[in-house]
């Protein structure tokens, strides 16, 4: 088993859409190359910014070809996420990628029903068979039908050491003090706008949605919160103003979905030529709402705006 144990903050890899709606692989090879310059401690597939949830098996093979060549090139780590809502499928595609030259695996739990205690052990296991030990990291976002407290993702670290870490919401103090007293060594990732004040507390790191509007930017505060923490944590609170005035009420105003979200966040930043649109039948921001996203990110956070 690898020794591996991610930290720092984590780029998405976000999907680029043709104008017939397809996925541009072209795009995606300049995106990702985009992403493994700016200074992230390394990159992911196929999270939820990445529509894992939307995908065939051939777009599956031919993003995770794409991305574990131009990370190799760039020496950057890069994780696959291989989450299905079918967990045999999930299954297979971790055994395809096993000796890739992939860092992680990253897994969500069976999702169309939610599966009891044993029904997550299982499936745990299992994945740590089929990967031949690559190290695996669980994502468990607040959407998620089996949605873990402490003691159940402690439980599954004790099915397997190939898990390695986990991606969760975090919580406040008290959640903090449990996850030191019962995670031990397991990574734990949470959201790039709670990281200033989890870091201290015992964040490993974030896959970041601040990454989203800026990848550099969001390496920059994380570096802040040991440098210069006030500075890190009001950057962190004016983030927070800006999803509350420009990013929340889309999806409570308009239905979009949080890759929506992600994906319109990463066309307002600027930092690369991306269009908001999802993978059919998904709706995606409009231009309108875009220039909305930037010019509040510019009123709020303009050190993550790119010209």
């Amino acid at each position: 088993m690898s020794d591996f144990r991610p930290e720092g903050i984590w780029g998405a890899v976000l999907l680029p859409l043709s104008e017939a709606g397809n996925i541009d692989l072209g795009a995606l090879t300049a995106m990702v190359d985009m992403l493994c310059q700016s200074g992230v401690a390394g990159i992911y597939t196929n999270g939820t910014a990445g529509e894992f949830f939307n995908q065939t098996e051939a777009e599956f093979d031919a993003i995770t070809a794409i991305v574990l060549d131009r990370a190799e090139q760039a020496k950057i780590p890069v994780q696959i996420g291989v989450s299905n809502s079918n967990p045999r499928v999930a299954r297979d595609r971790l055994k395809r990628i096993a000796g890739s030259g992939a860092v992680a695996a990253q897994v969500t739990l069976p999702d169309w029903w939610p599966p009891s205690a044993e029904e997550r052990a299982r499936f745990i296991a299992g994945m740590s068979e089929a990967g031949q030990r690559l190290p695996l990291v669980l994502y468990n976002p607040p959407t998620a039908k089996a949605h873990l407290n402490v003691d159940q993702i402690a439980a599954l670290r004790a099915v397997t050491p190939d898990l390695v870490g986990v991606k969760v919401a975090g919580g406040d103090a008290d959640w903090y003090a449990a996850r030191r007293a019962k995670l031990g060594e397991l990574s734990v990732f949470v959201a790039g706008h709670t990281v200033a004040f989890g870091r201290p507390l015992g964040a490993d790191g974030s896959y970041s949605n601040v990454a989203c509007l800026s990848p550099s930017g969001a390496v920059r505060q994380w570096e802040q919160i040991e440098t210069d923490p006030i500075a890190a944590l009001d950057l962190e609170a004016r983030f927070r103003k800006f999803l509350h005035e420009a990013v929340t009420p889309l999806a409570r105003n308009h239905g979009l979905s949080d890759a929506a979200l992600d994906k319109a966040m990463a066309a307002a930043g600027g930092w690369l030529p991306i269009r908001p649109t999802l993978l059919w039948p998904y709706s995606g921001a409009s231009d309108e709402m875009v220039a909305a996203i930037r010019a509040s990110a510019q009123k709020f956070v303009p050190d993550l705006v790119h010209d």
